[in-house]
């Protein structure tokens, strides 16, 4: 496989499931979606269960003192939460799609711009789109690019079934921005060390089993704000290989 399929296999899933809702309309009853997400819930806890094994990676532990790559991942969670609950990252993210929505549709009268708008700020603003392009670019696997295109291949019928073909345009503002994710997890996999690389993949994989707490609805974890820990992993796995 090359760099970048992960995102195009997102692009064809939501365009895919655009053109299934326009066609069935709004006929997925609420139980029907509720099963839907709770599968996909279950199978991101696997999915994290998969990034989360780093931990264990020969290199990550070879280079680094007995215990320190789980105080790595640690120390990267507790920082880089805290950072990013000082930046306010979660609440800028939400600020964000409510002015776009405001800009591009602000009498909520269209419902083509209102597919477009609201179905790209869901599958673009979510840790799920950097996690897995990143992992991308790095050559570390699609598995979580894969996840998210089944995810957004679900909810793309069901926008599409109420708001039209405006769903199926979201596909492009969400390659432009997986595709530049892509290209920093390709330029930080030719930088980094194999036991960085596991670092980051661990703390991402923790991030993962928030965003499965969340899709199985037993706690709401402000997984916007702990996205700097991913840029943290790397840089504390250095400082405790150098102690």
């Amino acid at each position: 496989m090359f760099v970048g399929v992960g995102t195009l296999i997102n692009i064809v899933a939501i365009i895919a499931g655009a053109a299934l809702g326009v066609l069935l309309g709004n006929k997925m009853g609420e139980k029907t979606r509720n099963l839907v997400m709770d599968v996909l819930g279950a199978i991101t806890l696997i999915a994290a269960a998969g990034a989360i094994k780093a931990l264990w990676d020969e290199d990550f532990n070879r280079y680094l003192p007995d215990g320190s790559p789980l105080l790595v991942v640690l120390a990267s969670l507790l920082v880089g939460g805290l950072l990013g609950s000082l930046l306010k990252i979660e609440d800028h993210l939400e600020a964000m799609g409510i002015k776009l929505r405001a800009r591009f549709d602000r009498d909520g009268k269209s419902p083509f711009v209102e597919g477009f708008v609201s179905a790209s700020l869901l599958f673009v603003i979510g840790p799920l789109a950097i996690l897995g392009s990143i992992s991308d670019g790095m050559s570390t696997g699609i598995e979580q690019l894969t996840l998210k295109s089944i995810l957004d291949f679900f909810t793309s019928i069901a926008f599409a079934a109420a708001l039209g073909w405006g769903v199926a345009l979201s596909a492009l503002p969400v390659g432009i921005y997986q595709f530049a994710w892509t290209g920093v997890g390709f330029a930080l996999g030719a930088i980094l060390e194999p036991y960085q690389v596991s670092a980051m993949t661990a703390t991402g994989g923790v991030l993962l089993l928030g965003i499965a707490l969340k899709l199985l609805n037993i706690k709401q974890i402000a997984i916007g704000n702990l996205l700097p820990a991913l840029a943290l992993a790397p840089l504390f796995a250095l400082l405790a290989k150098t102690i």
